[in-house]
C-alpha cells in the first residue's frame, strides 16, 4: 500500500512538523496536491513507513533529523531555495 508523509519546516521551529499523512488513496490525493503545487517529492518508502506512525502536527523525532536534513539539504539545493 503506497504512504505518503508531506513535513513542513519553518525557520523558528524547533524540528521539521508533519503537516499530512496518508496510506491508500489518501497518500494519492497527497502526491497530486505536491505535484499540482509544484513541491518537491522525495521517494523514501523506509522515512514513509515511520513517518505514518507520527500524528498530525507533530514534530519528527530526533532520530530521524539526519536523514530528513539530507533530504532538505537535497531539496534546497536542487532547487535553489535556501532559507
Amino acid at each position: 500500500m503506497k504512504k505518503a508523509a508531506a513535513l513542513r519546516y519553518k525557520e523558528g521551529d524547533n524540528a521539521p512538523k508533519i503537516i499530512g499523512l496518508g496510506k491508500g488513496e489518501i497518500a494519492e490525493k497527497i502526491i497530486a496536491i505536491a505535484r499540482e503545487n509544484n513541491i518537491p517529492i522525495v521517494v523514501n518508502p523506509p522515512l514513509s513507513e515511520t513517518l505514518t506512525f507520527l500524528e498530525l502536527g507533530q514534530e519528527i523525532p530526533p532520530e530521524l533529523y539526519r536523514v530528513v536534513a539530507e533530504i532538505l539539504a537535497f531539496i534546497y539545493k536542487t532547487t535553489q531555495e535556501i532559507p
